[in-house]
């Protein structure tokens, strides 16, 4: 066995990497053999199953944040529609017909630093609704939140919630100013505290190195993060970020399986960017991803949950 084949199985067997290890080996095993390996202990720990979230853009632009590579950055100039909080009954259909079409979860995203005490309300009320008359698991994502609106998100029916760290401790401050990763962190743990799950994840493609890459994986092991969002940056023009080059789906390849040797027992979600991978993204289900956000949207290309879930069929995968 080669020596990323035999660190598959220390994993398989119970060790986990921490910041102490020699993880240069990441980079420099041929790819194929680092992707099959990768596969193998998703598979031990994942099985078949593909876990497949949707979301609705709850409200949208005029955000006070600057992350570089954000179209609803109010400090941007892009071609986006803004809209206030949507109404329930728009929320609640969404909800419904994503249930039907066998979407495993559903979560209500919002632009801005954070949601108003109004517009935490709307969203409570949507929540208490959708827990009320649906069955399908309730996410949320309202941006940096404190321990007391956490628990009313609790309270309401959320399990899980969303709060990227979108990339290591460096690099941070060269894409967002206007708040810390701290501040990330410091949501994260709230949310914990009340009993959510954490779903956090990352960008990758802004300009960071693999050592950065490979922080953020670390820093969302130490989280205890079991749910992880690898979004690959589509620039977008008018951000910041506009003349990025989008990387190539080998780098895309060995990032998720840097992810899925460091959190062995995580989701790792493809998310935004899906449409650069081959067949979708579909062949990233075999070399450690595990879950993906899917549904009409923007930034995945399209991508239905019928024709994900035909295609995890045909793959031998199941997301029930």
């Amino acid at each position: 066995m080669s020596r990323i084949q035999n660190l598959s199985q220390e994993i398989i067997d119970g060790r986990r990497l921490n910041r102490n290890d020699d993880l240069s080996n990441f980079i420099e095993t041929p790819l194929e053999e680092f992707s099959e390996s990768a596969f193998e202990i998703q598979k031990h720990f994942c099985g078949n199953h593909i876990d497949l979230c949707t979301i609705i853009n709850g409200k949208s632009g005029n955000c006070s944040e600057d992350c570089k590579y954000c179209a609803q950055s109010s400090k941007h100039k892009t071609q986006i529609d803004s809209h206030k909080f949507l109404p329930l009954d728009q929320i609640f259909k969404a909800a419904r017909d994503n249930q039907i079409a066998g979407a495993n979860r559903f979560s209500i995203v919002t632009s801005g630093r954070a949601l108003s005490d109004k517009d935490l309300e709307l969203a409570i009320e949507s929540y208490k609704f959708m827990r009320k008359n649906l069955s399908i698991d309730l996410c949320a994502s309202h941006g940096i939140l404190n321990r007391d609106q956490l628990q009313k998100l609790f309270d309401a029916g959320v399990k899980s919630y969303h709060h990227n760290l979108e990339t290591s401790r460096r690099f941070f401050p060269e894409i967002c100013s206007t708040h810390t990763f701290d501040d990330r962190i410091a949501t994260i743990k709230a949310a914990q505290s009340v009993g959510l799950d954490v779903c956090s994840g990352g960008i990758i493609g802004m300009g960071e190195t693999w050592q950065d890459r490979i922080d953020l994986a670390l820093e969302l092991s130490e989280l205890g993060i079991q749910s992880i969002p690898i979004n690959i940056l589509m620039p977008i023009r008018g951000t910041k970020l506009e003349s990025q080059k989008i990387l190539e789906p080998a780098d895309v390849f060995r990032t998720i399986a840097i992810f899925r040797f460091i959190n062995p027992t995580a989701n790792i979600r493809l998310a935004a960017g899906r449409r650069v991978l081959p067949q979708n993204g579909l062949t990233a289900f075999k070399a450690g991803a595990s879950a993906s956000i899917t549904g009409n949207m923007l930034t995945i290309g399209g991508t239905t949950i019928k024709g994900d879930i035909d295609s995890l069929e045909r793959m031998g995968f199941s997301n029930r």
